[in-house]
């Protein structure tokens, strides 16, 4: 028999239709892939020889279930560099990807009944990490017409005395939003004022457009770190998704209970990986601007074109590499006996009738939208374009 708790998860959305795509590639069958979430980039070459010599220094075995010390002092010195934070190796855990330091967090502060707050469109995980753990998983709907803002006002309504924590994601999957200093401010006192954790997915943080910047809300004052968990990793920024590596920095009794609960589970993550994260953090922002360049010209392409397009529209994001049209319009319409009732079915009619992938917004609460990555090449992503604009021009 299957556990209740497998039962009552949903499976993930992006994974389901990676296997559709892969399927029609074998039929030889050209698909644009807008759907994954990764950089098309390679690794850059500085990291990928600290790995090889990691190999020949005999790196290989354990370390420490909180990962190689040698790493953490890297993560506490990239949280002074940037942010003017103090943490200590004791206050650092690091994970098999941050998927996975999102799972430790919840497993560590999570009892039965509590509940999370999940402004809304949010990445697919986290409502099945949450109910994974045991606990409530409340949706605070974010609008659109206001560019997906943090709206602090809102959330507070939600706020009641089982509230456990928050979990918000700037800059945001799959809306490209990313929240003010003053709303995560507010945020970060409305935790303070009412003994609830922040829990922080700061993964996209060094990909952000228009004079954009991050604010890492654990730095907005003492109060307000005591109560953030901030996850983070270098699967996005330094393209090393394949390479597992996420961690988690907070405050030390609840990076212990992570520690704990990981050093029963995986215990530490990849060791020679661990070792090139080293470079990564210390030594690769140079490869992270060249990429970061490259993302912002294709969202300024692939904004203007989706919003040049009849009857679709999508607010302007200013981080990470996606962008969150709205396709409502064509709800009920039709071609050639495919009827589009919902953002599912236009997923699929993309699919089938335009060989380009995007993905579902029901599967990140967000039914009148679908998501399109933008991490392809510019000729995949012009292509992809044509694609479907001629698509949707069929449907009546």
């Amino acid at each position: 028999m299957i556990s209740k708790r497998i039962k009552n998860m949903t499976p993930s959305a992006t994974l389901e239709q990676s296997a559709k795509i892969s399927d029609l590639k074998k039929q030889g069958i050209q698909v644009i892939g807008f759907n994954v979430g990764e950089p098309d980039y390679n690794t850059p070459m500085n990291i990928i020889k600290k790995a090889e010599e990691a190999y020949h220094l005999g790196l290989t075995r354990y370390t420490p279930a909180a990962g190689m010390i040698e790493l953490r002092e890297e993560i506490c010195r990239k949280f002074k560099r940037d942010y003017g934070l103090d943490y200590t190796p004791k206050d650092v855990v690091v994970s098999s990807g941050a998927k996975q330091s999102l799972t430790n967090a919840f497993m560590a502060i999570i009892d039965p009944g509590d509940e999370v707050i999940v402004p809304t469109p949010c990445w697919v995980s986290y409502v099945e990490m949450i109910k994974l753990a045991d606990g409530i998983p409340i949706m605070v709907a974010l609008e659109e017409k206001d560019g997906f803002r943090l709206d602090v006002d809102k959330i507070k309504k939600s706020v009641t005395v089982k509230t456990k924590a928050i979990i918000i994601n700037s800059p945001n999957n799959p809306t490209g939003a990313v929240y003010s200093k003053n709303d995560l401010v507010q945020l970060g006192q409305l935790a303070v004022d009412h003994d609830f954790y922040i829990i922080s997915d700061e993964i996209y943080e060094k990909l952000l457009y228009d004079a954009e910047e991050n604010v890492c809300i654990a730095a907005l004052s003492s109060e307000i770190k005591e109560k953030t968990i901030t996850i983070n990793g270098v699967s996005k920024s330094y393209a090393m998704t394949g390479w597992r590596i996420g961690y988690a920095v907070g405050p030390t009794e609840i990076i212990k209970a992570m520690t704990d609960y990981q050093g029963n589970t995986t215990t530490s993550p990849n060791t020679p990986a661990q070792y090139a994260s080293i470079e990564a953090l210390a030594n690769s922002e140079a490869s992270v601007e060249i990429m970061r360049q490259e993302f912002d010209k294709r969202r300024q392409y692939i904004i203007s074109r989706i919003n040049e397009m009849k009857n679709i529209h999508c607010s302007t994001p200013k981080g990470a590499f996606y962008v969150m049209p709205n396709v409502s319009h064509f709800y009920g319409k039709q071609y050639n006996g495919f009827t589009v009732n919902n953002s599912l079915d236009m997923a699929n009619y993309l699919l089938e009738e335009a060989k380009i992938a995007v993905v579902t917004g029901a599967a990140f609460e967000a039914p009148d939208n679908i998501r399109i990555s933008y991490s392809n090449s510019m000729d995949n992503i012009i292509e992809g374009m044509n694609r479907m604009e001629e698509a949707l021009s069929k449907l009546q």
